[in-house]
């Protein structure tokens, strides 16, 4: 048992100024509020991080240069928990445009995806792995069965990258983007010119988008549609069974996701930024209007307590709203009852942060896995001083 006390608290539905929380086998088992002199450190939640794309650049830090899958893994898991991140969804892409054995190829991401569960036992972070399925990649289906039947997902959202909607509804946009990345501006219109002219049959995505949800349902795992940027396409995403919009690329889309039941996702870096980077919708914008319901790392972790900050002062419910859409907001998206608020009965995960807003603890099942050096004191005690 062990007692961390004279800590600001940030709980689901309020803040405790100077509480203190009693730990036993990992869980939360009391809460109190604390007569001691409180020592300027503030717990949050540990953050549940639904959409992080991380682990793909860190198995390929550069074009063709692949990283051991241990490296990799092992970084990335010291980066989440030093961000407050307690749960974290690796997100791997199947893209039908991917060469075979290349990043995002059908052999790559399968083999990345088993490799991943494998590794992942007994690191710091509870990680999960996301499965990105591009609906035109009918091949890809298949794969993707054996790993839900092999129960190596535990989510998966659909998308369309096809130039000229989505996310890049703005091919000039695009073509700067990609030119930037190393490529000609002719080699990039070339390129946007193929895929468009490629691109899949409407009821073919139709038909792939209802076995995988078909496949979704069947194992129990929750599905979510990815850069909703119409009315229609976000109603076609209800209708098959989405539970979640990651990052709708405008507000009308937004609206009708969150107006049929779907909860919104938008990245952590745009709150943070006060911007998308490719131009789509904002994430401020997005939950100034009441259509933001969870925050994710999208490509860095670090950016989710600064992007919490950023929404507190527009947040209906101030901290306690904005901390809600990094924890228990994505707990309950994606069926994580045992955690997601600092609560009686919940895992102990919790980040702890200092008066200069650094994460400087973070518990995982109420031992440490990142630490600086500081933090509040602990004690293993059977009663503390409280405030009756």
């Amino acid at each position: 048992m062990m007692w961390l006390s004279d800590v600001r608290l940030i709980l689901a539905d309020r803040i405790i100024d100077n509480g203190a929380l009693r730990i036993e086998n990992g869980v939360i088992t009391e809460i109190v509020e604390s007569a001691g002199q409180p020592s300027g450190f503030t717990m949050f939640p540990g953050f549940i991080d639904m959409h992080g794309d991380m682990i793909e650049l860190e198995l390929e830090p550069r074009p063709k240069v692949d990283f051991p899958m241990d490296v990799a893994v092992g970084h990335l898991d010291a980066r989440l928990a030093a961000a407050g991140v307690t749960t974290a969804y690796a997100g791997v892409s199947f893209s039908r445009t991917a060469v075979d054995g290349e990043r995002r190829s059908f052999e790559h991401t399968s083999a990345i995806i088993r490799a991943l569960k494998d590794s992942i036992h007994g690191l710091r972070v509870d990680h999960r792995i996301h499965a990105r399925f591009d609906m035109t990649y009918t091949d890809a289906i298949a794969a993707l069965e054996g790993l839900l039947v092999a129960g190596a997902v535990d989510l998966v959202s659909v998308m369309d990258h096809t130039p000229g909607q989505g996310q890049y509804r703005n091919i000039e946009k695009l073509i700067s983007y990609r030119v930037r990345g190393g490529a000609s501006e002719a080699e990039a219109r070339a390129r946007l010119r193929a895929q468009i002219e490629n691109a899949v049959p409407a009821e073919d995505m139709l038909d792939n988008l209802q076995n995988v949800s078909r496949l979704c349902k069947a194992h129990g795992v929750a599905m979510a549609s990815h850069d909703d940027d119409t009315v229609q396409k976000a109603n076609l995403m209800a209708d098959i069974g989405a539970v979640i919009s990651e990052f709708p690329v405008t507000m009308e889309a937004a609206q009708a996701a969150k107006d049929r039941g779907l909860m919104i996702a938008m990245g952590a870096p745009n709150a943070m930024r006060g911007k998308s980077y490719s131009g789509n919708l904002s994430a401020r914008d997005a939950h100034a209007a009441g259509l933001l319901h969870i925050l994710a790392a999208d490509y860095h972790p670090a950016a989710i307590l600064p992007a919490i900050r950023a929404l507190t002062p527009q947040d209906p419910d101030g901290l306690v709203g904005a901390v809600r859409l990094a924890s228990k907001n994505p707990a309950e998206a994606l069926g994580l009852a045992d955690r997601g608020e600092i609560a009686t009965g919940k895992r102990a995960d919790l980040a702890i942060v200092d008066a200069a807003d650094r994460v400087v603890q973070t518990y995982g099942g109420g031992k440490i896995i990142f630490s600086n050096g500081s933090g509040p004191e602990t004690a293993e005690q059977s009663a503390i001083a409280a405030v009756a």
